[in-house]
């Protein structure tokens, strides 16, 4: 008759899981069993070269994002009992309900919860009648921070079967007819498992199992169902074609905090007292503070020895006030917050992102089964020398050379893609202001589920990126959007895909008429102009879509300026600016002087001088207009010094005179402060307006004022007590600069701008 001992274990406890591997030590099982997935065990083989954290990820192969996973770290009872079995050449096997069957099942019952705590918390009593705040906090000090495991899965057993006789008693009342729960078709299929290795005739037969499914596992306990009674449960459990793999994991996604159901509070402080075994108490908590120092030591924060033995007394004192026999987390935090980081939370912060939850990331070796894409990035990764970490890392690429673009070009790639290995830096040194572009590298688990599902577009990076834009283009109704794919086609370096995509911006360009959306498609395709060379982008590309847009948008923009009130009017600045900005990255050789001149920036050019004088137009944009004209040299200042006059006389209204202003500032003090027409304009329209007109207007003028940066307010604040009559700035000494010295340093100038000889 085989022998069968159930080990009741809470996911991811290292106490269970060292008492669990010195009960297999002692007892020798012949074979083990363990609640995972069944459709793993083909995979089981390659335990010994795997390096946790890992996970096994099942997904429905008709829908990948139906997927779940088994997460195991180092102190996890379940890996332990994997690996004890491997070392010893044990037979192994996962029992749980098959996730041919979970995946069939409706969306909401595919989450995995401990199960030893399942959501009611039925440990809550015995915590209360112990003192302790939660059933987390009783099971940690009693089971994971004990040092004495003599008879732990003896107390686990006679704790559950109570607990689960209570829980069956609260539901006597209910229904018969009620459908069964995902925990009992789970028990059933377990005690299925169970039964039929009896019948295989294995010597002794060891079951790690959650805690609380430990009761309704005792196949000779009065009450259990019968093999009938399973079979009849099981029975027309709906099915679907099921794939598994194996898959780094990381023990942040191994924390609560992430969303795990199963999940701990600190990995960090789990994997530090699997790692110190048995040590003592005392032991352990000197051992965790000394690896708080080490970290605070690396930022030159100030601990000393002296700061480490007060906080070890510290929290042996606490832990004696509340009757524990060793510090545990709880002690030990409070403990680092007194006396190492002497009450800073901030440097806790980062104590307690890198140590209770840190950074690890596992590892699978090359044999483990993967989609061809996975495969693809792997070689890639390898060959661009970007190793996937846990760990967020910056990295700095120089567009410039070749093995920087090609890492520029996967990172793109993988983006569309939906895997967000790397995020575009928003400061600093850009890929638009320099021939840098500056990522932020971090590699996370459910990547591996992303590129399952991404592997129905190619089985390659570069040719799923292709068919994932050409298949989303139709779907994309926004011109800015439409636009921004372009650029995105792009920087990837992805032909096909931005053919496809400009012809389906020129379509819809074609048929529409909004200004504000063809404004807004403008500066995504503008971008490719200024930098196309060095990461040797065909520009002619999204030429032609770009000169249409252009002109279709200023053919519209003067009627799209009437009829406005503040908030659209100051929406369609943002989208002129944008634009404006933008069509400087465009090299065409148009111009305009005047009326003279074709193509699309003349026709823009027009339409700005057609904005700036118009009597209909809102006089937010009229002001802006002239001022981006007068920027580029296309307006004479004393043209318009005489307009500002003409808006801001004493017969225009105040608000509607704020306005052009505000427009005609354009955020940029600089027409203020060196111009010496427009200080005393302004000046007399301000001393000239009546009380209650000032009243009226002030909040429009320090609206406008305040979007001035610190030194340009200090400026004009200068300016202002100057007066009005100051005198202008003298002109600079001419001086007489020999030739052949003033052109020593033009060939270098030439070099850095990239002007032509």
């Amino acid at each position: 008759m085989s022998e069968l001992r159930l080990f009741g274990i809470r996911h991811h406890g290292p106490g269970c899981a060292r008492s669990l591997r010195a009960a297999f030590d002692a007892w020798a099982p012949t074979r083990v069993l363990v609640e995972g997935p069944p459709e793993a065990d083909t995979l089981l083989h390659l335990v010994p070269a795997l390096v946790p954290p890992v996970a096994v990820l099942s997904h429905a192969a008709d829908e990948p994002r139906r997927a779940v996973y088994h997460p195991f770290a180092r102190f996890s009872p379940e890996w332990q009992a994997l690996a004890w079995a491997a070392e010893h050449g044990v037979a192994l096997q996962f029992i749980d309900l098959p996730q041919t069957h979970r995946l069939a099942l409706p969306e909401e019952a595919d989450d995995d919860v401990a199960a030893d705590t399942p959501r009611a918390d039925p440990l809550g009593a015995l915590a209360q009648a112990a003192g302790f705040e939660d059933g987390e906090a009783w099971w940690n000090q009693q089971v994971e921070e004990r040092e004495d495991a003599a008879g732990l899965f003896d107390a686990i057993a006679e704790a559950m079967v109570a607990l689960r006789a209570a829980e069956s008693s609260a539901e006597a009342d209910a229904s018969a007819t009620a459908p069964p729960t995902i925990d009992a078709l789970r028990e059933a299929h377990m005690r299925q498992c169970l039964r039929a290795a009896r019948r295989e005739g294995a010597e002794r037969i060891a079951v790690v199992c959650g805690a609380w499914h430990l009761p309704a596992l005792q196949l000779d306990a009065p009450g259990t169902p019968n093999a009938k009674a399973d079979t009849a449960l099981l029975k027309g459990c709906p099915k679907r074609k099921v794939a598994a793999t194996w898959v780094p994991w990381t023990y942040r996604h191994l924390a609560r905090a992430s969303g795990y159901g199963a999940g701990v509070r600190s990995p960090g402080w789990y994997e530090h007292l699997w790692a110190t075994g048995g040590a003592p108490g005392r032991v352990r908590a000197a051992g965790w503070l000394a690896r708080v120092a080490t970290l605070m030591r690396e930022r030159d924060l100030d601990c000393s020895s002296s700061h480490l033995i007060e906080a070890t007394r510290l929290a042996e004192g606490l832990a004696a006030m509340r009757g524990r026999a060793a510090p545990g987390l709880d002690e030990l935090t409070e403990a680092t917050r007194a006396v190492l980081t002497m009450g800073d939370d901030t440097v806790l912060a980062f104590v307690r992102d890198a140590l209770l939850v840190g950074d690890r990331l596992g590892e699978v070796p090359p044999d483990v089964p993967t989609v061809p894409l996975q495969r693809d990035l792997e070689a890639q990764q390898k060959t661009l020398r970007l190793k996937p970490e846990a760990l967020q890392k910056t990295l700095d690429l120089d567009l410039r050379q070749a093995g920087d673009l090609a890492r520029s070009r996967l990172l793109h790639r993988l983006a569309l893609l939906g895997v967000a290995w790397g995020q575009l830096a928003k400061v600093g040194r850009s890929a638009r202001g320099s021939f840098h572009e500056v990522w932020q590298l971090q590699w996370q688990p459910e990547f591996a589920l992303r590129l399952i599902e991404a592997s129905r577009w190619g089985q390659t990076v570069e040719q799923a990126a292709t068919a994932c834009v050409m298949e989303r283009c139709p779907g994309l109704l926004g011109l800015a959007e439409l636009s921004k794919c372009v650029d995105d086609a792009l920087l990837a370096d992805l032909p096909d895909a931005v053919q496809a995509a400009t012809q389906a911006l020129q379509d819809r360009a074609a048929l529409s008429g909004d200004v504000p959306q063809l404004l807004a498609a403008l500066p995504a395709l503008a971008n490719v102009f200024r930098y196309g060379n060095v990461r040797q982008t065909d520009a002619t590309l999204v030429a032609a879509v770009l000169d249409g847009l252009v002109l279709r948008a200023a053919i519209g923009l003067l009627l799209a300026a009437q009829a406005l009130d503040d908030d659209a009017a100051g929406a369609l600045r943002e989208l002129v600016l944008a634009a404006h900005a933008a069509l400087r990255l465009r090299d065409a050789p148009a111009t305009l002087a005047g009326a003279e001149g074709t193509g699309p920036q003349a026709a823009w050019r027009l339409a700005l001088q057609q904005l700036a004088v118009s009597t209909q137009a809102h006089p937010l944009l009229q002001g802006m207009a002239l001022r981006l004209l007068l920027d580029d040299g296309l307006r004479e200042r004393d043209a318009a010094a005489q307009a500002m006059s003409l808006h801001l006389s004493a017969g225009s209204d105040a608000a509607a005179a704020a306005a052009w202003l505000d427009g005609f500032l354009n955020r940029n003090a600089t027409l203020l402060l060196h111009d010496a027409t427009v200080w005393p304009l302004l000046d007399a329209w301000l001393a000239g307006l009546g009380e209650d007109h000032f009243i009226r207007v002030l909040p429009l003028v320090r609206r406008t004022f305040s979007a001035f940066g610190p030194g340009e307010r200090r400026d004009l604040a200068a300016r202002a007590r100057q007066g009005v009559r100051a005198a202008a700035p003298a002109a600079a000494a001419v001086v007489d600069w020999p030739a052949d010295k003033a052109a020593l340093p033009l060939p270098w100038l030439r070099r850095w701008l990239g002007v032509p000889a």
